[in-house]
């Protein structure tokens, strides 16, 4: 398993439209790997995440079975006539390796929280229809919902730190909630439209099952993780909670 960071060039006009349309950048981030990405669901998958740090810098992160070359992206969205080298490639596997249960992390997740709803007029047994969830509350409560079987759990604040006599409990920010709507096939639109939205979680947590945290990590966690959803990452914090 690799971690892959790239930094994008906003100032490049190529780079914005592949900012702007999440299949546009699905389609670029497999153009890295020789051999097309698996989509049988069994093992680890290509997984991807747009973070925009304020205005100065965004960031693609890229989680893959494979080293990725991203030369071509270089070219599209980088810096092709600099020195520096345009992406950075970690080796991951170690990293994942040595997750233990009661580990405490720092963590980025971006996902497309969704739950299934019946409108009254669809009778009983019929299909259903998949819609966003709006509010950070109910967002918030679609991932703790999958703590369980993911391998983690969302670290509880001391009494003292709440701010609210209820919903400011967790170690977890909910924000740049973005609604995106964009055509697998630019040329044609209706029914190729894409309806999506992104959240992105900032929070801290604890492993509490290793095997099914590894797995969440590579293989990312809610739907439209072709579009930039799903991916995990982590960061150290000071001491223990």
């Amino acid at each position: 398993m690799y971690l892959t960071r790239f930094r994008v060039n906003t100032g490049r006009s190529d780079a914005r439209q592949l900012l702007g349309s999440p299949h546009r950048m699905h389609g670029a981030v497999n153009m890295s790997f020789p051999t097309p990405p698996s989509r049988e669901g069994t093992g680890p998958r290509v997984l991807w995440r747009v973070d925009r740090n304020g205005t100065s810098e965004t960031l693609l992160y890229i989680v893959s079975p494979t080293r990725p070359d991203l030369t071509h992206l270089v070219e599209q969205a980088g810096w092709p006539a600099s020195d520096e080298p345009g992406w950075t490639t970690f080796g991951y596997e170690d990293f994942l390796t040595a997750l233990q249960p009661g580990d405490t992390w720092g963590f980025r997740l971006t996902a497309n929280p969704v739950h299934n709803i019946r409108h009254e007029y669809v009778k009983e047994g019929e299909r259903t229809k998949r819609a966003a969830h709006k509010t950070p509350r109910h967002q918030m409560d679609w991932l703790l919902k999958r703590e369980e079987t993911s391998g983690f759990e969302i670290i509880r604040k001391p009494e003292e730190r709440r701010l609210l006599p209820e919903g400011d409990e967790y170690e977890l920010l909910v924000r740049d909630q973005i609604p995106l709507r964009f055509r697998r096939a630019p040329e044609k639109a209706g029914r190729n439209d894409v309806q999506i939205t992104k959240v992105t979680f900032d929070g801290r947590l604890r492993i509490t099952d290793a095997a099914l945290f590894r797995r969440t990590l590579t293989h990312g966690l809610g739907k439209a993780k072709a579009y930039g959803c799903g991916l995990m990452t982590l960061t150290a914090v000071q001491g223990k909670a």
